[in-house]
């Protein structure tokens, strides 16, 4: 945390409401608000993942968010994160949502419980396990009994250490909402909702506010509302408030006026421009709600990162991976600092209800550390002894992620030429068969790429028995609309000219195992200082060192660099595909960098890496970079 930002809590503990008797926080639908130990409340909220900000810094991101004038924030859970495989169960470290309320709690923060099981948030798979696509055919949000059994597992876990943390049990959550935005998904399974409604009622009691969230018209509010859950809606800056909240009035004629998700910017897609949206038009939107009398959450108030293999995809027509920044142009950067859009939004907030006084706490510090010279540890498929210890499947056709229970990441799918190919030969995908995107090489040499949507056709060359080989990357699995089961590897079957391909050799590669544990920096023949002289194509590890004197946040800038994975002391800070854009540098949190040893940073560059094999680290973010070029 930044040098000055811990004052204000010694505010705070005069600030927590006390409340004599027994709290409560229900709704009044004669008078059209929320009733907060008996008079009428209005929240004004912000949206804050804890599953994009490491731990270190979630009080600095809601002690800035206190001191902008918010009475509450807006939290989802998602499922995926602390339920990787079945019945095994994270709630540690960067996972640990307690902790985080925690803080909540202590900092006089109302929270609105948003837990799902299907969140959207622009996450993987909407915050769904992709182990529920074990069973292939499952109706996801659906009545399917399968789907419901493992969600009522995750909710008999989840939901019980919500339970004394409600309002009306001396906590701070004020309110839950059940799924989320379901009148956009395709099922309308009112019999899922009943059950999660029941479900929810079992777990938290009948005095919880319990609510539903859809956008602000009838087609949304159709199937996502039901019968004794309070019905709001979401909308970003409208001209016309009060029409923008008729829908809701007609689904939910009593009760209070509730935006649940006020867009304050928008997400990336990797490939299109950065989304901005002027810090004026926000602000005027906010007035005009909070004068309509309305309750509001902003989305997002910080969105953090996508770190790993966590961002989402859409759907529109075609696949549209998320970028690994979540900056979302939104009151706190990325990196939580505060904006011009921020400060405009407590001024508005400062008409409405009183706003703590001093500052907003400063920015975390940012520094620019340099250049860092990165070595060719190996091509990727030299390397399968360390990066996939167990045994390959060996099948006739190809295999998806979800059959060989590898659910991010990388798979290399290998098959042995049965004849030379001494012409260019197009190795060819079917219809929607690589899911997301397959780098192709043969005995070594990287010929090209084949795309979701996109890029069908690769032309090859080579000699009998040499191995043709496809790395298949998962890109981010889709999070929003009807596609939810998103399958990922080889969906289908690769021909080369007329020939159908078989007999595939399939590996699944760890590689945040051995990157986590030290490696390649624990290797005695690397890091000797001396380039290796090989091919600059094709998927290969990469790695270099660097020591700083002083810690701070930075972001990592990878020139000429085409598209990748890295890692900095075993963390895995997401996805880079400068080329594509808008997302130029990688958010680098100072809490995973060292002053009293070396630092690693470890690439696996997909395609193909600069002549110089350079990064450099600045001290300010490049988000708008769309196409920037090599």
């Amino acid at each position: 945390m930044a040098a000055g930002a811990l004052w204000p809590v010694l505010v705070l503990v005069s600030l927590c409401p006390l409340v004599w008797g027994n709290p409560s926080f229900t709704i009044d639908y004669e008078k059209d608000c929320f009733l907060k130990d008996g008079k009428c409340f209005r929240y004004i909220s912000g949206s804050i993942h804890y599953s994009r900000i490491p731990s270190s810094y979630w009080k600095d991101r809601l002690l800035k968010m206190y001191m902008t004038g918010l009475n509450a924030v807006q939290i989802y859970v998602p499922w995926n994160f602390h339920e990787p495989q079945p019945g095994v169960y994270n709630f540690r470290g960067d996972h640990d949502l307690e902790q985080f309320l925690n803080l909540t709690m202590e900092l006089g923060l109302l929270v609105i419980m948003r837990p799902g099981p299907y969140i959207c948030a622009e996450w993987d798979m909407g915050g769904l396990p992709a182990w529920l696509l074990n069973k292939k055919d499952i109706g996801l949000r659906t009545s399917d009994p399968d789907y419901l059994k493992a969600v009522d597992s995750w909710l008999s876990v989840l939901l019980p250490k919500l339970r004394p943390r409600l309002y009306n049990n001396g906590g701070n959550i004020i309110s839950v909402q059940v799924e989320n935005e379901y009148g956009s998904f395709h099922a309308c399974d009112y019999g899922y909702m009943r059950h999660l409604h029941a479900m929810f009622r079992l777990y938290l009691g009948d005095e919880v506010v319990l609510f539903t969230t859809d956008g602000n018209a009838d087609y949304f509010l159709k199937c996502g509302t039901l019968q004794d859950l309070y019905a709001t809606v979401d909308f970003g800056p409208v001209d016309n408030v009060t029409k923008a909240f008729e829908a809701m009035r007609r689904y939910q004629p009593r009760g209070p006026l509730v935006n649940s998700e006020y867009y304050t910017g928008w997400l990336d897609y990797w490939g299109d421009k950065h989304a901005e949206t002027p810090a004026d038009r926000v602000s005027q939107g906010l007035q005009a709600i909070l004068e309509s009398g309305a309750s509001v959450n902003m989305y997002m108030f910080e969105g953090g990162s996508n770190f790993g293999y966590w961002n989402g995809a859409d759907f529109p027509k075609v696949y549209k991976p998320i970028t690994t920044s979540y900056d979302y142009d939104a009151p706190l950067t990325e990196a939580g600092d505060p904006t011009d859009k921020l400060l405009a939004i407590r001024s508005v907030i400062s008409k409405f209800q009183p706003v703590p006084e001093g500052p907003v706490p400063p920015p975390t510090r940012k520094f620019a550390y340099g250049l860092v010279t990165l070595n060719k540890v190996g091509d990727l498929v030299d390397l399968l002894d360390i990066l996939s210890p167990t045994n390959p499947f060996v099948t006739q056709f190809p295999i998806t992620f979800e059959d060989a229970k590898q659910y991010f990441g990388f798979m290399l799918y290998r098959t042995r030429l049965l004849g030379d190919v001494p012409d260019q030969t197009p190795l060819a995908a079917t219809v929607n068969g690589i899911h997301d995107r397959g780098y192709v090489s043969v005995n070594g040499h990287f010929y090209g790429v084949l795309e979701r949507d996109s890029l069908k056709v690769v032309n090859v060359t080579g000699k009998e028995g040499q191995w043709l080989d496809v790395l298949v990357e998962n890109m981010g699995r889709i999070n929003y609309g009807n596609d939810l089961n998103d399958f990922k590897g080889l969906i289908g079957n690769l021909t080369l000219g007329p020939d159908l391909l078989e007999n595939w050799v399939i590996y699944s590669l760890n590689l945040d195992g051995p990157i986590s544990q030290g490696w390649p920096h624990t290797m005695d023949n690397h890091i000797l200082g001396i380039p290796v002289i090989e091919s600059r194509t094709g998927p290969a590890i990469y790695s270099g060192t660097f020591t700083i004197t002083d810690i701070g946040d930075t972001y990592l800038k990878l020139p000429k660099w085409t598209k990748g994975q890295v890692w900095i002391n075993g963390f895995n800070l997401g996805r880079y595909w400068p080329v594509k854009g808008p997302q130029v540098t990688l958010y680098v949190p100072g809490t995973i960098l060292s002053t009293s040893q070396i630092n690693n940073i470890t690439l696996l560059e997909l395609e193909t890496a600069p002549e110089k094999p350079l990064v450099m680290f600045l001290d300010k973010p490049i988000l708008n970079g769309t196409n920037v070029g090599k």
